[in-house]
């Protein structure tokens, strides 16, 4: 089951639901203050690194000769 993020329209409060495919629709109540004023957040997805730093030059496939980015 996935995990989304709301944001509460009614008292400005961030928080995650696990919620079935199916229901991806329904606006769940805030736990905080129990309104149904919520909204799905976008979510990054983290990913773990096979290694190095995200500050590494890109591999050859990342690169191209027309590129005026060398």
């Amino acid at each position: 089951m996935p995990l989304y993020e709301y944001f509460c329209a009614a008292c400005g409060g961030l928080f995650e639901k696990r919620m079935p495919f199916s229901a991806h629709e329904q606006k769940p109540e805030c736990p905080t203050c129990h309104s149904k004023e919520t909204h799905k957040q976008l979510s990054l997805v983290a990913s773990r690194s096979t290694g190095g730093s995200s500050a590494e030059t890109p591999g050859p496939s990342c690169r191209s000769s027309s590129s005026p980015f060398r």
